[in-house]
Parts: structure tokens; sequence; C-alpha cells
């Protein structure tokens, strides 16, 4: 089964390459979806091409060929290659892709749910917090009641925790969280960090998990919890 976006762009890809004879570069991809960059093409059909749907052919440019389509695309019939539209607009209301969300049902292990990713947090210094650009497919069991965000690390100030530079932490967004618990943090109103969170008489610490970077100390009127850390995806 593919995420809602995997299905859009395969059926994208495959009429745009009935039209013009080859498949499209990865800014009209990008442009198709509605996405911000290109890296999440990449995710995109590195994800058809496991499952099976789509090959790169090598030593050539813009080099893709549709090995299949889903029952539903082909029910649905082909779509002129134009840019994204609603789902059950360009598709059909049969359409079967996984919502970024768990609503109404019980996750398996074989569903992926996509996520926004919002950019990238500061495990060290806090940085700016950015709007949502991508998103990223994750497994369902690893998430459970509620809404979820992504993002990405950056810094070490979490390593004893079990956080790299460069990991995808998994947030449940909410506006508490119990002592002890890694949440994301805004600071000031501007600026968001990934830290252990410590309440103690009326301050607000936020910890590191690395001896080689200090607790920082707030009043409690200028932190605000945005979520708490419910899972974390590493590539190697």
């Amino acid at each position: 089964m593919l995420t809602r976006k995997q299905y859009e762009l395969l059926v994208y890809i495959d009429g745009y390459l009935k039209d013009n004879g080859v498949s499209p570069s990865f800014d009209e991809m990008k442009d198709a979806l509605g996405l911000q960059s290109k890296s999440g093409i990449h995710r995109l059909i590195t994800g058809l091409e496991e499952r099976g749907f789509i090959r790169r052919l090598p030593h050539r440019a813009r080099a893709l060929e549709v090995l299949r389509l889903p029952d539903n695309a082909r029910l649905a019939g082909r779509q002129p290659s134009r840019p994204a539209k609603g789902l059950n607009e360009r598709f059909g209301a049969d359409a079967k892709v996984i919502e970024g969300g768990l609503a109404g049902r019980a996750p398996t292990t074989a569903q992926v749910v996509e996520l926004p990713l919002y950019g990238r947090i500061a495990a060290g210094t806090p940085i700016e917090a950015l709007r949502d650009t991508e998103s990223v497919e994750v497994p369902a069991y690893l998430l459970g009641g509620g809404e979820h965000y992504a993002l990405e690390v950056e810094g070490e100030s979490m390593i004893d925790a079990g956080i790299q530079d460069g990991d995808t932490v998994l947030i449940q967004r909410r506006d508490t969280a119990d002592n002890g618990t890694i949440v994301v943090a805004l600071v000031d109103d501007t600026e968001v960090t990934l830290k252990r969170l410590r309440r103690k008489g009326s301050s607000v610490e936020l910890e590191a998990a690395n001896p080689d970077y200090e607790t920082r100390v707030f009043g409690p009127d200028r932190v605000k919890v945005q979520g708490r850390l419910v899972g974390l995806i590493r590539k190697y």
C-alpha cells in the first residue's frame, strides 16, 4: 500500500512518460506535488523503487520507468501530467492510500504514515522554529494516539539519551509534559530546542544529555512545550 504522496507521484510520472516520452525532472515533480524541497522527491522515489513500482535506468538522465501501477490507479484511469490536486479529485474516491494520521483505525506494522517534517531542531543551541516544508514516512506502530510531526536533529547535546546528529525524531504534539520527559521546547516564542524538561520551583530547566553542554534555566513564562518525544528514525 502506498502513501498519498507516493501514489500521486507514481501516477504523475506515468502520465508524464506517456505524454512526453521522458520522465519529469525533479523540479517538475517537486512543483507537481507542492513540495518545497527536492529531497522529499528523492525519498518518495526511493520508496516507490523499493516497493517495485518504478526503477531507475542507469547512465541516462531523467530516466525512470514505471513497472506497475496500483489496481485503483488503473481503475481510475490515467490522468494528464499536471500539478497534483486533491486525491479524490484526481484519482477517484476509491484511491487506497494512507493518510497522515491514525484517527478512526488501529495501526498495524504494515501501515506507513506520512508526517510533516518541520525542519531541523537544535540538540545543542536552540535555533529558530521552522515551518513545515516536507514530509517523512514513518511506520505506524511507532506512533500512538493524537497528532504527530517529525524533526531533524542538529547537534550532539542529547547523545547520552541515544539521540544523534542527523536523526529524525518523532514528536507527539502536546502542550504539557511530565518532569523528566524529552520535549520540544519553544523558548521566548522564537527558538526551539530538544531537551529533557525539569521543573524546579518557579523555574524551568532544559537539560542536555551530554556533559559538554550546560543545563539552561528559564522563568516559567519563557518556555512552552510543543510536544514530547515518542520515537526516532536513524539512517545508516
